[in-house]
């Protein structure tokens, strides 16, 4: 039979373990509420270009069905992680719209989608301009437009397709 001396040792393992990994939430809670902190929310802003094969783009202000709008770099290790989920999700949801952030010219970021296989659409950003508009200052970062035109999920950072996938069909529920 245990006695209340026995438990006493238990219970500083069990603290010893569990202050180290609120701290360790707290801190990635903290790093991801910083890298979010400008990113934009509410009502999607303009999104507006021509895509790297040369056709026009416009973000629609009430998209039939949800919308991935997701922004990545050529030089962006996590993003090349990431692509090949990027680039399943678009096969399957035709609403998805990539935005090269400070990648180079349409040239560079062509030669980039060649290289790697990738067929999605591709604004090219190559001064930052849609970027600091959609308040993005770390990538990869991730945003799913509902139905009624409202940003319903951000994520920064890595993200499974999964996540991913789940979140551009909440976002038909929520809209």
């Amino acid at each position: 039979m245990l006695t209340h001396a026995d438990n006493v040792p238990r219970r500083k393992t069990w603290r010893n373990r569990a202050l180290p990994l609120l701290l360790f939430i707290i801190a990635i809670a903290g790093i991801l509420g910083w890298q979010q902190f400008y990113m934009v929310s509410r009502i999607a802003p303009p999104l507006v270009g021509v895509k790297i094969d040369g056709s026009a783009y416009a973000l629609p202000t009430k998209p039939a069905q949800s919308v991935l709008v997701h922004f990545w770099a050529t030089w962006c290790l996590p993003c090349l992680t990431e692509q090949d989920s990027i680039e399943a999700i678009a096969h399957d949801h035709p609403n998805t719209i990539t935005v090269a952030m400070r990648s180079g010219s349409d040239m560079i970021v062509s030669q980039h989608m060649v290289r790697q296989g990738l067929h999605f659409a591709v604004l090219n950003d190559p001064d930052g301009r849609i970027s600091a508009a959609w308040g993005v200052h770390a990538i990869p970062a991730s945003f799913i437009i509902s139905p009624d035109g409202k940003i319903r999920f951000v994520e920064v950072g890595l993200t499974s397709n999964f996540a991913l996938r789940w979140r551009l069909w909440l976002a038909v529920l929520l809209g």
